[in-house]
């Protein structure tokens, strides 16, 4: 299982404590996304539309590169809110820390990659990835464990009938299989249609379709912030479900120019062909409010890929009162 060690953040969190605990202004959030994807696309159309400065919000967000560097920044103080896969918070409360990053709003409902293959393949089955290496993400990672489910299910066996490499940081993966590692990789977009439109990959399957629905990436915060800020934890989330009503009712051309700020480095096409596969695959979360049975199977995934002992108890790291409060 993918450890964090308290005894350095503990370090860290003094630290940063000292460095930011004066002056500071209580209308900023700084967010951290574990990486920059249009999967996260009501969270941008809130930023750019001017969602959280009607709630009276500033918005600061930083990419973490990663969900062990998203985790850390949260529990460091480094962020207010961060935004992963809720894989993280089960690590962390199966550590015992008591100040527990708390799960209050859920964004995406399944696997957000894509297979990305070096030749075009029409028949595809998940039965050809045999004797195959595939660039998987990060050991422990929810694209990982959700990638080796959808293998198993198909009958594959991880380290025998296919080489599932966790190897690779989550953010090179593009770059090692571009440099000619492996047959396959996993993309999120938009790096995906980007990568796909350069003629260095084709799309060959969804992750997510394959491994099914399970709480995918969600906002957490700390649970003494979340007590101390409820007010302002329920505005965030307000303004994100704005954005999610604005994705799914408007023209797909009113919603790639909502997103054109956050995505400067890809063209209008890629930005709606990305879109195009979210909604395909029905990526998103209608509710921020987690299913207890959807977070059971994330765990059961969890456990199958040898990453969780003992469950952790959903109302421990969940709660779904401002997610309900928001709805109404």
């Amino acid at each position: 299982m993918k450890k964090f060690t308290i005894f350095l953040l503990v370090i860290f969190t003094s630290f940063s404590l000292l460095l930011t605990g004066c002056g500071k202004n209580e209308n900023i959030i700084r967010i951290n996304e574990v990486t920059h994807s249009i999967f996260y696309t009501p969270l941008y159309i809130a930023i750019n539309n001017g969602y959280f400065e009607e709630e009276g919000l500033e918005i600061r967000l930083t990419n973490g590169g990663g969900s062990d560097a998203s985790m850390t920044a949260l529990l460091t103080g480094a962020a207010e809110i961060a935004l992963l896969g809720p894989e993280t918070a089960v690590y962390v409360a199966s550590q015992g820390r008591q100040d527990l990053p708390i799960i209050f709003g859920q964004l995406t409902k399944r696997d957000g990659s894509f297979l990305i293959g070096r030749t075009p393949e029409p028949n595809f089955e998940w039965t050809d990835l045999a004797g195959k290496h595939i660039i998987g993400g990060r050991r422990g990672g929810s694209p990982a464990m959700s990638l080796q489910y959808a293998l198993e299910q198909n009958g594959l066996i991880v380290g025998d009938t296919v080489n599932l490499d966790l190897t690779v940081a989550f953010n090179l993966m593009a770059g090692a299989f571009e440099g000619g590692l492996g047959d396959y990789v996993t993309l999120f977009e938009p790096l995906a249609s980007d990568f796909v439109a350069a003629g260095k990959g084709h799309y060959i399957a969804s992750v997510g379709t394959e491994s099914g629905e399970v709480p995918f990436t969600a906002f957490m915060a700390n649970r003494s912030y979340l007590t101390k800020h409820a007010d302002k934890c329920e505005k965030f989330l307000k303004a994100v479900v704005r954005g999610y009503n604005y994705l799914m009712a408007q023209p797909i051309d009113n919603v790639v120019a909502s997103l054109m700020p956050s995505f400067s480095t890809s063209n209008e096409a890629n930005i709606r062909s990305a879109i195009i596969s979210y909604k395909s695959i029905d990526a998103w979360c209608n509710t921020p409010v987690m299913n207890e049975e959807a977070f059971n199977r994330l765990q059961t995934i969890m456990q199958n890929a040898g990453e969780l002992t003992t469950p952790v108890e959903f109302s421990l790291i969940v709660d779904n009162t401002i997610a309900n409060k928001v709805l109404l």
